[in-house]
């Protein structure tokens, strides 16, 4: 391996994608083993690599040479070889230091937590000192002389205004989670999160729903790239770079879900979208069907709604976590909040409006199948249509056209 990254468990990182993107050299993903790091570090067979978890500390006896900034932070995530010679830096801090940029996001003179105490944790710590804030606590399960637990900040620390997560809660694949309540922190003006699978944790989700400027990791794992690989190189590549990459990853990595009435054309749109795009296409509906061994109007009838209601979640949990996908939802799919949460993880929602008049009653649809049904139900998820969508595309001619003006609203937002 002359480039790449090491770590514990890699099977979803993006980092490769992300240096192929970069540069052209042959960047891999290695899984070490604890008990083989010594062996690999020893041997040095590589050009130049990034380190991830749980690594990033572990790696600093085997170095020549950590720059200060490293050394202050007591993390590397970035080693050279020169000459047999190994140096080490930490990228992760520049990394987030553009995550902080992008947001707008200045730390000066404000109240901080920090959650978790490994090495991003140190990163962060690091980053707010150089920015100026005004007190900074790092914030862990477990009680420690310099350390608050989580009942400690509800108790005393509620008025802190940013929230920086570095802990591994909410990521793939125990999605299910958030490290805190973010409506108990009324004071917020920013929310931070270092991981970036999912696209939006929990966490980035409420703080969005309270209307609180926050942002996942990926920026940041892109910006970091990019400082490594200048280190990698000896190139300078500028910070046009990382919001190219970041805009194209994210957009390869994002779910194009698609919600709205039955009748309103999602599945041929989606069938649509599949062949311009060639990404992958689920339909909710079809999965359902597939997981019951009966149709849809059977389970209704024998089971009821609820139960119906029981399998569609369970579907939509197991897709949530898919990258670059197309989901088309049943109709009543954005009736639990919790389906809504699953599918804004790595997915941006279009609702598919259509003319009510243009919606005609199905006997296949067992809520839909009289004229009078169809209105009800338009009249009562419409504006639960509106208000979980990130974008609406009104229904228009053939399901190619509608499917062509659903990504330019894509591209254009």
């Amino acid at each position: 391996m002359e480039y790449g990254c090491i770590g514990a468990h890699l099977p979803h990182s993006f980092s490769k994608e992300i240096h192929e993107l970069i540069e052209t050299y042959d960047y891999q993903l290695k899984e070490i083993a604890v008990e083989d790091l010594d062996a690999f570090m020893k041997a040095a067979d590589f050009k130049a690599i990034n380190v991830t978890i749980p690594y990033k500390q572990s790696v600093i006896p085997y170095l020549s040479e950590i720059s200060a900034q490293a050394e202050r932070i007591g993390a590397v995530n970035t080693i050279v070889n020169r000459g047999g010679k190994l140096f080490g830096y930490n990228t992760d801090f520049f990394g987030m230091d553009a995550l902080f940029k992008k947001l707008g996001l200045n730390p000066a003179g404000k109240k901080v937590l920090i959650l978790g105490t490994g090495g991003t944790s140190k990163t962060a710590k690091a980053l707010m000192e150089a920015h100026g804030a005004k007190a900074i606590y790092r914030v862990s399960r477990t009680k420690k002389d310099d350390v608050l637990t989580y009942d400690e900040v509800y108790a005393q620390h509620t008025d802190a205004e940013i929230i920086i997560n570095t802990t591994p809660v909410g990521m793939y694949p125990e999605t299910s989670s958030k490290p805190l309540d973010l409506a108990r922190f009324p004071r917020l003006s920013g929310v931070v999160d270092a991981v970036y699978n999912p696209l939006r944790t929990l966490l980035i989700q409420q703080a969005e729903d309270l209307g609180v400027p926050a942002e996942g990791g990926l920026y940041m794992l892109v910006a970091q790239a990019v400082y490594a690989a200048e280190f990698f190189t000896g190139k300078q590549y500028g910070t046009e770079i990382i919001d190219r990459i970041f805009r194209k990853i994210r957009s390869d990595k994002e779910n194009i879900v698609i919600t709205g009435m039955s009748g309103a054309g999602k599945s041929a749109v989606g069938t649509t979208l599949h062949r311009i795009t060639g990404r992958k296409f689920y339909d909710t509906d079809v999965l359902i069907t597939e997981k019951a061994g009966i149709a849809i109007p059977e389970i209704f009838r024998l089971y009821g709604e609820d139960h119906f209601r029981d399998l569609e979640s369970e579907v939509i949990r197991d897709i949530a976590t898919v990258n670059g996908a197309l989901i088309s939802t049943g109709g009543g799919a954005v009736l639990r909040q919790e389906n809504i949460q699953e599918l804004k993880k790595n997915g941006r929602i279009f609702f598919l409006r259509r003319d009510i008049a243009d919606i005609l009653p199905t006997e296949d649809r067992p809520l839909a199948d009289t004229e009078e049904k169809v209105a009800a139900l338009y009249a009562k998820r419409l504006p639960i249509y509106e208000a979980t969508a990130d974008a609406d595309v009104y229904v228009s001619g053939t399901p190619e056209d509608t499917a062509k003006i659903l990504l330019k609203n894509r591209i254009d937002n």
